[in-house]
């Protein structure tokens, strides 16, 4: 399991139903509503990287997983699918390495010692960075951050838009969680109210036993969107990005004795960013944006 709070509660959520120019010491950095469904550049489109000499390549074995939608998963005629699995054969396409190219899905817990062990060359499978993983792995630049999201309920009146709005008011958060962290260090005028799990915490604003939550940016889009939410809720402000309390975002994993991969994706995701494929994939998997 990944095992980032965030990650793991988001994981198991979507299972039962991106690096962004975060601040990890001032407060949350939040999107204006125009961009809400633009994924931000996570490349400088003036940058040109150089692709290294990948003609020693014999086979690109991308890992990932099926029990993570919409990252990665298997439709219903049982072809493996995602955001992250269209993505990798973008890439593949993008490094001319369709030929050589094979996506493979493992359990989660399987991906690092299969990669460790040269079953494959790479992971795409949403594995949190952390120093721990760096020593062990290495990574590409991030092709998508990870948002916090604030949700209301829709009969509750807020006057105002923006989570100023929310000060003195109850807002839940589900407890000894990243977000609960971020919830306190940047919204100190919000009562903070904690839950056990993220299905209390959704009940009980369907119930306006608090008037907003704030929780991952990856699963309240769907929830909100959701049958399960009944309408009775609606995303508010926000995003809300943090490096600090969100980490770094999704990368590619790599071995470390593999550094020219690492090259290799960077060139092929700045590319991708550069044409707009990158933002096809994003609207496609995400049309209600995490932005």
């Amino acid at each position: 399991m990944i095992t980032s709070p965030v990650w793991r509660g988001a994981r198991d959520l979507f299972a039962a139903l991106m690096m962004m120019t975060a601040l990890s010491a001032a407060p949350a950095k939040a999107l204006a509503a125009d961009e809400a469904d633009t994924l931000p550049l996570m490349f400088d489109a003036r940058e040109r990287l150089a692709r290294p000499d990948l003609s020693t390549i014999v086979r690109l074995r991308i890992l990932t997983t099926v029990d993570f939608p919409p990252f990665n998963f298997t439709d219903q005629t049982g072809r493996l699918s995602g955001f992250n699995v269209d993505l990798a054969r973008e890439i593949c396409a993008e490094l001319k390495l369709e030929a050589k190219c094979q996506i493979q899905a493992l359990p989660f817990d399987e991906l690092e010692k299969t990669l460790e062990a040269n079953g494959g060359e790479a992971v795409m499978a949403g594995i949190a960075v952390s120093p721990q993983r760096r020593e062990r792995f290495l990574f590409s630049r991030p092709y998508i951050g990870i948002p916090a999201r604030f949700a209301k309920n829709r009969s509750v009146d807020i006057p105002g838009n923006t989570a100023a709005a929310l000060a003195g008011r109850r807002v839940g958060v589900v407890k000894e969680t990243a977000h609960e962290a971020m919830l306190k260090a940047f919204f100190p005028g919000i009562t903070a109210v904690p839950f056990e799990n993220d299905a209390e915490m959704t009940v009980s604003l369907k119930d306006k036993k608090v008037d907003a939550i704030f929780s991952d940016g990856l699963r309240l889009p769907f929830w909100v969107s959701s049958e399960a939410s009944e309408k009775c809720c609606a995303l508010f402000d926000g995003p809300y990005l943090s490096e600090k309390f969100l980490g770094e975002g999704l990368s590619v994993m790599v071995r470390r004795t593999d550094p020219t991969l690492v090259l290799a994706f960077d060139q092929a995701l700045a590319e991708l960013s550069r044409n707009g494929r990158l933002q096809d994939l994003y609207l496609r998997y995400f049309p209600n944006g995490l932005y």
